[in-house]
Order: C-alpha cells, then structure tokens, then sequence
C-alpha cells in the first residue's frame, strides 16, 4: 500500500489545513516512509504472542473511591475576594 499525493491533498482538507505543493510532495514520501515500516513489522511472527492492550501490567492506578466531607460551600469561599449568591465572582472575560 502507498500514499499517493490526491491521498495527502485529501487528508489535508479533511482536516482544513493547507501546504504548498512542495509540502505535499514531502508528506507523501514521509507518509509512505510510515507504512513501509508498518510493512516490516508484518513480518514478524506473533503467532504464540498473546494480545495487550498495554505493555505494562500496571493495574488500575486510580484511587478506591471513598466517601469524605468536603468543604462547606461558606467554607470554600471564606477567602475569595468576591463572592455573589454563594458563588465565585470574577470580572466578565467575554463582552
């Protein structure tokens, strides 16, 4: 399989982006660099590998989840500079 230049003129409308045409030209060689690697590791043999989905038997790294008390809402905001109705007031960012 190759990537021809129509191909990377289409991935890049697709993702509206735009190159000169020496920039396509480049992207195409790069893009077939890609797949004649991808090509190479077809040759492997992995018929006794077992599939993963991740290299590293990590285990779950999330925390348990464990009801707490939390701060109060008058808590939270006994040290903000401006609060309105029980909430953070900040200047207006959007006009």
């Amino acid at each position: 399989m190759s990537v021809t230049l129509a191909d990377v003129e289409n991935i890049a409308r697709l993702a509206k982006l735009s190159f000169s045409k020496e920039e396509m030209i480049t992207f195409t060689g790069q893009f077939n660099q890609i797949l004649q690697y991808m090509e190479k590791l077809n040759e492997l043999d992995t018929e006794n590998v077992e599939p993963t989905f991740h290299v590293l038997d990590s285990g779950n790294p999330l925390r348990d989840d464990v009801q707490q008390t939390w701060l109060t809402p008058e808590q939270a905001l006994a040290n903000a500079p401006k609060a309105k109705n029980g909430f953070f007031s900040v200047p207006k960012m959007i006009g």
